[in-house]
């Protein structure tokens, strides 16, 4: 019982800082429609700026997280301005492409930037582990996880109650209808990809502290696309609770089923769920069911 419990906990806080990378992924879903394959990149660009800021720069912890929001807000940006504003009213397989392709740059470049080897972050949290009864939880995931729960609760309250997030609300439910009440779509289309690009960078800093940073930090974008299919591509709520089903699950299958099969199965869990959940709901967890009549 130790062990499950155990087991749990550590996915459980592992499933918050998945949840605040899928937010990456669906904010900018819900806004425009696009599935954006490079918030994985987006993570790892994320990772590599405050590393330089704290680590070459000097700079103390808490001055490099607002320049990491601010340079990821660029980033997001000039992506949406330059790159995904001139695909409008393309076909969403051109999009994805686009998004894939772009991927394979900012990997690039980080490559060309940083290089290929493995850099260690320095510790930004206590070293001393948490204790809760039996439950030992390391404080670097811990903290991790405080801080992702902070910044997904920011985001809701922003969507909730700000102007700003109202008006993407109403462009993500008609982009018409919001259009002709005033909005200015564009602009929402660029909030939302500078949000989206915030939400992973921020990510990436809690993940690099957790295991490190390299230019191979952006795949596991690939692991947090599951959660967000599972919770509904268009909803805040299902990749919150997404994360939490897929860290839980994922941390499990790792603790009882990978000696027996000599790993693997934790990788693979995720995916298993997904294909069990969208057999019973096809638009995931929380996802809008779209309706078309022919």
């Amino acid at each position: 019982m130790d062990i499950f419990l155990q087991l749990v906990a550590s996915g459980f806080l592992v499933g918050g800082i998945y949840a605040l990378i899928a937010l990456g992924f669906v904010l900018i879903y819900k806004a425009t429609n696009i599935i954006n394959f490079a918030t994985g990149e987006f993570m790892m660009i994320g990772a590599y700026i405050f590393y330089s800021l704290v680590v070459y720069l000097k700079l103390s912890p808490f001055i490099g997280f607002p320049l990491v929001i601010i340079f990821a807000a660029i980033l997001g940006f000039l992506v949406e301005r330059l790159i995904l504003r001139h695909m409008l009213g393309q076909p969403n397989i051109s999009i994805i492409m686009v998004t894939i392709g772009l991927s394979s740059i900012l990997l690039g470049l980080a490559e060309i930037i940083w290089g290929s080897s493995f850099r260690s972050f320095p510790p930004l949290f206590p070293r001393k582990p948490i204790i809760l009864g039996e439950i030992v939880l390391r404080s670097n995931l811990f903290y991790g996880f405080l801080m992702a729960m902070v910044v997904v609760a920011v985001f809701l309250l922003l969507f909730k109650y700000a102007k700003v997030g109202v008006a993407m609300r109403a462009t993500a439910n008609d982009q018409m209808a919001a259009f002709s009440m005033g909005i200015n779509v564009k602009t929402m289309f660029t909030i939302s990809w500078a949000f989206g690009a915030i939400a992973a960078s921020l990510g990436g800093i809690i993940i690099g502290n957790i295991g490190g940073v390299q230019p191979t930090l952006g795949h596991i974008g690939l692991k947090i696309f599951p959660i967000v299919i599972l919770g509904g591509l268009d909803s805040i709520i299902g990749a919150v609770i997404g994360g939490f089903i897929v860290g839980i699950v994922e941390n499990l299958a790792g603790g009882y089923l990978d000696p027996y099969f000599h790993g693997g199965v934790k990788d693979l869990a995720p995916f298993v769920v997904l294909i069990f959940i969208l057999l019973i709901k096809p638009h995931g967890l929380f996802g809008t069911k779209e309706i078309e009549r022919l």
